[in-house]
């Protein structure tokens, strides 16, 4: 079932060799530059007057923990809900986190965290870099099916490359603030992830349209990426946010738009569903996008009303999107969405840019008092008004955009080499071409399924 001898043989040398040469580049990359920070080196901790309780690891272990069960169950199993796909869907989660949380910390501490000529580590950027490894696991949805794990990884090695340009321009240059990643994360991982499938567009995909559904079980499974993910949102978008009111005002936000997420897309899903039937993907997606929306104004003086209400617009959209606009995307536009991540991610990520343009515009003494300083520094020492900053935010997006679709279309063009082992059109989304699968061989004895076929990838 796993094609020619040929195509084999070259699976067999092709994967080992990129894992192999991809950990043995970082590996001696990290020996040349990467350091304990100041809070994990035994003598420079050590050194200074400091408690144990001062450490910053017991404030922000417990976000990471959270983040880090996000990326790897959450993500993976949201992934799972195809018939016969569900080992490559956890499989490639795990592989491609486990490599952009290697190379993201090279990236991101050669443009944030560079001292002297070492890069320093610690809690922090573990958290950083399990947010870049999210970005990755976006763009995976909407390509998960049709690209085989080499194409996968040489995708993350130029998307982490990108993502931490991307966030370096942003939040350094700029001075944006996106404290949940709506645009960093999600707005750019989704449109990076869409471009990149319109590049690798399939015109004779239906061949394998048969197991691009679910089953009852597969769905299940899904479901359970999906709690994990809405339990754990609130940790996320506060994760990297200042302690103390910052962080429990970033919580509370992200707490109050999801439910108000949910409720919008039972009744949406109810309302456009054949018979008022509720559908399980609006469900598993659509009721996560209140915490992608809030992502960027969720530390700011949202109110617990504005998220209600961000998270209810932002349900509705994500629905109305999987029901409506996903057929058009790839009959009119050419882009298939495996996972439909423009709905979830997308959309959500974009209007949470919108939203925290407003709610930056808004900003006033009045409102944030001295706390002012903590959430619009700039703002606050009068280097900035308050349009200016909302005029900045826009900005971001424009500029995650661009980022993310230059970055899209070249890596479409990369994947797109012919020696990279893309599965053929008749075998996409079909775990027995990468995976050794229970019952595969009983099936073999029965005869072939299917039939190899050339890849006619456009």
């Amino acid at each position: 079932m796993a094609g020619s001898p040929r195509r084999a043989s070259g699976r067999r040398l092709q994967l080992p060799m990129l894992c192999l040469l991809l950990q043995g580049a970082t590996a001696i990359l990290f020996a040349v530059f990467v350091r304990y920070d100041d809070e994990t080196d035994a003598a420079l901790w050590h050194g200074g007057n400091h408690s144990k309780a001062d450490n910053e690891f017991y404030f922000r272990y417990p976000s990471f923990q959270d983040v880090h069960t996000m990326v790897f169950v959450g993500f993976g199993f949201l992934m799972a809900f195809l018939q016969r796909y569900s080992f490559s869907s956890v499989g490639f989660t795990f592989l491609l986190a486990a490599f952009a949380l290697q190379w993201s910390t090279l990236v991101q501490g050669f443009l944030h965290c560079l001292h002297g000529s070492h890069i320093r580590v610690g809690v922090k950027s573990m958290i950083n870099a399990d947010f870049c490894a999210g970005a990755v696991l976006i763009s995976l949805g909407a390509v998960l099916g049709k690209t085989g794990p080499a194409q996968l990884l040489l995708m993350a090695l130029l998307e982490v490359t990108l993502f931490g340009i991307n966030e370096f321009v942003l939040l350094y240059y700029l001075g944006v603030k996106d404290a949940g990643g709506s645009m960093t994360i999600h707005t750019f991982g989704a449109y990076f992830g869409l471009v990149l499938s319109r590049v690798l567009y399939r015109p004779r995909l239906e061949k394998s349209k048969h197991r691009q559904g679910s089953i009852y079980h597969s769905d299940l499974f899904a479901m359970i990426g999906t709690i994990f993910l809405w339990i754990f949102w609130p940790s996320f978008n506060s994760a990297p946010t200042a302690l103390g009111d910052g962080q429990h005002r970033t919580v509370l936000n992200t707490y109050y738009s999801l439910t108000a997420s949910t409720l919008s897309t039972f009744a949406l899903s109810s309302l456009v569903g054949d018979n008022g039937r509720l559908d399980m993907v609006h469900v598993q997606n659509a009721a996560l996008a209140g915490g992608v929306v809030v992502g960027t104004s969720s530390e700011m003086m949202l109110t617990p009303f504005g998220a209600l209400a961000a998270g209810f617009l932002a349900g509705t959209v994500s629905t109305l999107g999987f029901k409506f606009f996903t057929p058009i995307l790839e009959s009119k536009f050419k882009v298939q969405d495996t996972c439909g991540i423009h709905n979830l991610h997308g959309m959500p990520g974009v209007l949470g840019a919108l939203l925290g343009a407003l709610v930056a515009w808004l900003a006033t003494h009045d409102v944030y008092g001295d706390g002012l300083h903590s959430v619009f520094p700039l703002i606050a020492e009068g280097q900035r008004s308050a349009t200016s900053q909302a005029v900045y935010q826009l900005f971001g997006l424009f500029v995650t955009l661009t980022f993310a679709s230059v970055g899209g279309a070249c890596g479409g063009l990369l994947l797109k080499l012919p020696f990279l082992d893309a599965p053929p059109d008749s075998q996409c989304y079909d775990d027995q071409v990468y995976w050794e699968v229970p019952g595969e061989h009983e099936d073999e004895a029965q005869g072939p399924l299917r039939q190899e076929e050339p890849d006619t990838q456009a």
